[in-house]
């Protein structure tokens, strides 16, 4: 599997390994959808090799589940062209990113 979470102290990494794109959008839902809303996440995107549109509305599905505006998400060991596609995008507006 491509999408993996693990939970240290409350807070939940979700790890997706390879492409970050429409094909693991079930596998990144259930990932989430089984922990409590109200908890933290981080996005860990050492794996990630490769990030498209479909995969920023997936973080933008997971911000709105885990609270909205008072959320706390984390993206975390962004790559340069990760890094690059989330500033493009403002995501640095809804999200911290590291």
């Amino acid at each position: 599997m491509s999408v993996t979470i693990s939970t240290t102290d409350n807070k939940h990494t979700i790890k997706v390994n390879g492409r970050f794109d429409f094909s693991v959008q079930s596998d990144f839902r259930k990932a989430y959808e089984g922990v409590p809303s109200s908890s933290a996440f981080i996005m860990d995107f050492s794996s990630t090799d490769y990030m498209d549109s479909s995969a920023l509305g997936m973080l933008l599905l997971l911000r709105d589940y885990a609270g909205g505006d008072n959320a706390k998400v984390e993206l975390v060991r962004c790559g340069t062209e990760i890094k690059n596609i989330l500033e493009i995008s403002n995501f640095q507006k809804l999200f911290t990113v590291s």
